[in-house]
């Protein structure tokens, strides 16, 4: 809560001058100071229910690509940020050796296929003696010994006429092998995308482990938050998210939860969750962290007040809430030139009041403890703490302490140097 403390002393600093000159008495003495803090009127309602995730960004059909052999690079052609089509050409390995063990392959394979020829004539021409030999041994006109002895020559001619084909299957083999190794030698763009994180310079030896490029389609991206066991019994699929991203909290996105793993992770126990939205306008990039809020259900219907009007006192050790009971019945409040903003009034009672907490927003809190329209201390808290049981108050709108809780230390820092300036100048 730094920044309260910060807006607090930006608070006293506004109201010092003031005052001084109305808390001296008649007599010119001077009183204790009564602080001045700032208030809004408790609403009633239910509160969304939420759980604020931290998400990774992934493109649509994301892809990383990595060589399928290794080898120099010698030619790349695509940048990041270019668009490719499924199937274009990326990068080019030296292809020398490959091309020339294709080169042997092919002319081991006309070797097997002329061997093959070679034993399918001599078979044929063995065949064609068995067949005469036969005739002439069933006529009596040849010995029982010499057809034999030419049957079996066929065997062994058949035989090896199997060995050359079975090695001629073996060259065409070795030629689809050395073939598909010189295709390997291209890298090609497995999908159609925008290719990024490019890997790979001419004279680069990459092997199958290194990353050349990552490719996907940034039309539409992928958030994937990690659930635990006790989100998984309430986060279902289809539920409504709303993205924001720590370099744009102003833009707001939304989309739903579309998928939910069934399993776990042994290690972590938590299961993943995805989140499929649209990328039109480019706010998302992959690798970008974003908060992702999935909203459950709502709260049971209580008094909403904003986070930074819950306090925590010192003394009692209890959270609660400063609150003024009394204002409405004492106070008119009056409001400034522009007939909006209410000034300064009081002093008032003020009293500290234990609450039950229901739900917890990010910036607003469901509590039991104090009724709706109850006027609440927002701001300088820490001033009432040993400032006694009176205060001046301030009113402001809703929008206006929201805002302020979203706003960083810094900002606060400048507003104050602003403030310090106006007052040098008067």
């Amino acid at each position: 809560m730094r920044y309260i403390a910060i807006y607090s002393l930006l608070l006293i600093t506004f109201v010092a001058c003031s005052s001084e000159n109305e808390d001296s008495n008649e007599n010119g003495r001077r009183q204790a100071p009564v602080p001045t803090v700032e208030a809004v009127t408790a609403q009633f309602g239910s509160l969304p229910l939420e759980e604020r995730l931290s998400g990774s960004v992934k493109a649509k059909n994301q892809s990383e690509i990595f060589p399928e052999i290794g080898a120099p690079v010698m030619q790349v052609l695509v940048n990041n940020g270019d668009r490719v089509t499924r199937g274009q050409h990326l990068i080019r390995l030296r292809d020398i050796e490959a091309a020339e063990q294709l080169n042997q392959a092919e002319a081991n394979l006309r070797i097997a296929n002329a061997q093959v020829e070679q034993a399918q004539a001599r078979l044929n021409q063995q065949e064609n003696q068995l067949r005469r030999i036969s005739q002439l041994a069933e006529r009596n006109l040849q010995s029982q010994a010499e057809l034999e002895e030419l049957q079996a020559e066929v065997m062994a001619a058949r035989a090896s006429y199997n060995l050359s084909v079975a090695q001629e299957a073996q060259a065409q083999s070795v030629v689809e092998e050395r073939r598909n190794t010189l295709n390997k030698m291209v890298i090609k763009a497995p999908i159609s995308g925008i290719v990024g994180e490019r890997n790979a310079e001419i004279g680069q030896f990459v092997t199958t482990g290194t990353r050349v490029f990552t490719i996907g389609d940034l039309s539409s991206m992928k958030v994937e938050v990690s659930l635990t066991e006790g989100m998984l019994s309430r986060i279902r699929e289809g539920m409504r998210v709303q993205l924001t991203t720590p370099i744009q909290q102003d833009t707001v996105m939304f989309a739903n939860v579309t998928r939910i793993s069934p399993f776990l992770n042994p290690v972590s126990h938590t299961a993943t969750a995805e989140i499929e939205i649209n990328n039109d306008g480019g706010l998302l990039r992959p690798g970008m962290y974003v908060s992702a809020d999935i909203f459950y259900g709502d709260s049971d219907q209580a008094t909403l007040v904003p986070n930074n009007a819950i306090y925590r006192h010192p003394r009692e050790g209890f959270e609660g809430i400063f609150i003024t009971p009394s204002l409405n019945q004492e106070l008119n409040f009056a409001s400034d030139d522009d007939g909006q903003t209410p000034q300064i009034v009081g002093p008032t009672a003020v009293e500290f009041r234990r609450i039950e907490i229901v739900a917890r927003g990010r910036e607003v809190t469901a509590v039991r403890g104090i009724e709706p329209q109850t006027h609440i201390v927002t701001l300088g808290h820490n001033l009432l703490v040993d400032g006694g049981n009176m205060t001046r108050v301030k009113m402001v709108e809703w929008d206006h302490i929201l805002n302020l809780q979203q706003m960083q230390s810094r900002d606060l820092i400048k507003i104050i140097q602003q403030r310090n300036s106006q007052q040098t100048g008067l």
